[in-house]
């Protein structure tokens, strides 16, 4: 399907299903090499990176373990700008190497606000992998560790995100369409 209605909008194919297996399998590839020797907590950012956490996943070589986190910002189609957790993690991850997995970076207040609880609880070091990141968008500055796409400031749905809790399923990404 090129194009899509979901709710009150209508939407087309902007990530193909075959790009982003290249591209997460890329992102995968890239952690293996920079934390050869590690053994990280991967901490997805549920619900829309459960999907891109999944497929990841699958192509990563290195001992690790998995723990999700829940934090929400979104209504509709725009950020609220408020971040409120709503599931944190029970493990400790006292001078461990923590992967964040986002399925985007829009503002960067979610990520921001997840560095800061994360940072109290001493962690050796977090990398952040987010599927998406819209650089025109971004508010505070943040290291992004590895991404698989740059993107407008569109809003998008698909693989595993979602415009009011509809659409994740799809195993491509879609844009609004005007």
């Amino acid at each position: 399907m090129d194009r899509i209605r979901v709710k009150d909008k209508e939407f087309k194919v902007s990530i193909s299903q075959a790009e982003i297996a290249k591209e997460v399998e890329r992102v995968a590839q890239e952690i293996n090499e920079e934390l050869k020797g590690e053994e990280p907590l991967f901490i997805s950012v549920l619900n829309g990176s459960f999907m891109f956490t999944s497929d990841l996943l699958k192509h990563i070589r290195i001992p690790n373990q998995i723990s999700f986190v829940k934090l929400a910002s979104y209504e509709g189609v725009a950020s609220t700008g408020e971040v409120k957790e709503v599931i944190g993690i029970n493990e400790d991850i006292t001078n461990r190497t923590i992967v964040i997995i986002e399925d985007i970076v829009d503002t960067g207040l979610t990520m921001q606000r997840l560095l800061e609880t994360l940072g109290t609880r001493n962690p050796k070091k977090i990398y952040i992998a987010s599927l998406l990141v819209k650089p025109g968008k971004l508010k505070v500055d943040l290291n992004i560790d590895f991404v698989a796409f740059k993107i407008p400031n569109d809003f998008i749905l698909g693989y595993g995100l979602d415009y009011d809790g509809y659409a994740r399923n799809l195993p491509e990404i879609y844009t609004v369409v005007d």
